[in-house]
């Protein structure tokens, strides 16, 4: 690369910031639902319509027009849409609530990116929410900006990616499964809808305090029968005592040492032959591949934004990680690209894995 180019490519970086914000902002103010309910608005009357002011609406549609979003009639000022008016409603709002997670969990805190570096904490949160310990996981519980931000988009990626984990995995008839770290129930939940059988029972481990929430999420979902929920730290004592152990949404939150602690505690918890299966995030194996942007992204969030550490691996690392904690590796496959809607981050994987003695 030229010293030209690696220069445009600075040019790129400096302008994101900016560039998202504007965008976020013309959903946020209302500009583009007015413009799809009355196609042909002018900048005078955007701002009467959002409270801004004609000349403010101009500044930002110059970019929405530029990239065609918005299209722009000379003659008579007006604007309407162009390529968001293709989008169908679900995508949009897909779309929406990832731009809605970035502003409201990464963005701010990710100004103290380089102090998170240097002291391995969440200096973000510290700053902005008084949270001296413990990760963005926790301060979701203590935040209502936080939560509702968050949560309403990893409930969204469960739902999305689930069925292609579900069809991807095989869980005996009868088996007594232990989703590793379920939170509030929901992969419990899909689990015994997509895979429920005579005799199964999935249990969701995770803190004590999300009991509540998730017995009652077992109860609206007309699964409390089949599902049942244990308290507890991974990094204390796995229950014991189940058949397959799933860990999707996790893994890629730690670190080697503390990842190695999970999986070693995860082979005491099952027998022999017992089954893991592992859902997670992955970097493609050349890295310099343009199309996967999880290293865009998930670096920068679980260091700055969620955990002070942690982050994926590329499959091929996962694998050896799992055979030197004592697994035989039978699947590891990527979703398929044209699987993922285009706007989404994440490119997830699969591994399977056996205890070996």
């Amino acid at each position: 690369m030229t010293s030209e180019a690696t220069l445009a490519r600075f040019r790129e970086y400096m302008v994101g910031p900016s560039r998202f914000m504007n965008l976020v902002s013309c959903f946020e103010l209302g500009i583009i639902d007015r413009l799809r309910e009355n196609p042909g608005l002018t900048a005078a009357q955007l701002g009467d319509a959002v409270g801004a002011k004609a000349d403010a609406v101009e500044q930002l549609l110059f970019l929405l027009v530029k990239e065609r979003f918005v299209a722009y009639d000379e003659a008579s000022g007006a604007y309407s849409l162009d390529a968001l008016a293709e989008l169908g409603e679900a995508d949009l709002r897909r779309a929406l609530r990832y731009m809605n997670m970035i502003k409201v969990v990464a963005l701010r805190q990710l100004f103290y990116l380089t102090e998170s570096m240097r002291t391995g904490t969440l200096v973000g949160l510290k700053e902005l929410y008084g949270v001296s310990e413990g990760t963005l996981y926790g301060a979701v519980a203590d935040h209502k900006d936080l939560r509702e931000s968050w949560a309403t988009l990893m409930n969204d990626v469960t739902t999305n990616i689930d069925p292609w984990f579900f069809d991807n995995v095989d869980i005996p008839a009868g088996a007594q499964v232990l989703d590793l770290a379920g939170n509030t129930g929901f992969g419990a939940i899909h689990t015994y809808q997509h895979k429920g059988s005579p005799g199964m029972r999935v249990t969701t481990f995770d803190l004590p305090e999300k009991q509540g929430e998730c017995l009652a999420n077992f109860k609206a979902h007309g699964v409390e029968e089949h599902c049942s929920f244990i308290g507890g730290n991974v990094f204390e004592v796995i229950p014991a005592g189940f058949d397959v152990v799933l860990i999707k949404h996790f893994l890629d939150m730690f670190d080697k040492d503390d990842f190695y602690k999970i999986l070693e505690g995860v082979h005491k918890a099952l027998e022999v032959g017992g089954e893991v299966h592992i859902m997670v995030p992955v970097y493609p194996e050349d890295i310099t591949d343009t199309d996967n942007y999880n290293v865009d992204f998930f670096p920068a969030f679980f260091i700055g934004c969620a955990m002070g550490q942690g982050g994926p691996q590329k499959l091929s690392v996962y694998q050896s990680w799992l055979e030197e904690c004592g697994f035989k590796v039978t699947k590891a496959i990527t979703v398929d690209a044209s699987d993922v809607p285009p706007d989404v981050i994440p490119v997830q994987a699969i591994l399977s894995a056996t205890k070996i003695a």
